[in-house]
């Protein structure tokens, strides 16, 4: 089994991290962090360069999340995966047999995150797998 959590250096991911890591450390199972980058916009040359912006964007990211995980002694995968948010973690969830989808929120209202399609919102209604959502830090 693993911890897979949706990292995309938001103002809640830095907590959502480190409660990933203190879950997957307590199970002795390995952290795969997981970012969408699924790029708007018709399929093209310009969305061909889009989406590696977004992806190198996203790996940069994942680099500090590995040293983190690392300096607790968690084994981690990464994976950017070309697909919105949501959709790439229930993906990797499924892939990677996950205990748990780990993801933070950055204080959108439960009706905004309704209306506009949040990330964990979306999560809760298209998840089997039971979904950890991290407020951020006060």
């Amino acid at each position: 089994m693993s911890v897979v959590l949706g990292y995309d250096e938001s103002p809640g991911a830095a907590r959502a991290l480190r409660i990933a890591v203190e879950v997957a450390a307590a199970f002795d199972e390995r952290l795969v962090l997981v970012y969408g980058a699924a790029a708007p916009g018709p399929v093209g040359e310009e969305y061909a360069s889009h989406y590696e912006a977004i992806r190198q964007a996203g790996r940069a990211g994942l680099t500090q999340a590995v040293a983190e995980a690392d300096r607790a002694g968690v084994p981690t995968v990464v994976e950017v995966i070309d697909k919105a948010p949501a959709h790439a973690l229930v993906d990797a969830a499924n892939r990677y047999a996950a205990r748990v989808i780990v993801v933070g929120s950055w204080g959108e209202s439960p009706i905004r995150g309704a209306l506009l399609g949040s990330t964990p919102h979306k999560l809760l209604h298209m998840s089997s797998v039971p979904v950890l959502c991290v407020p951020p830090e006060e």
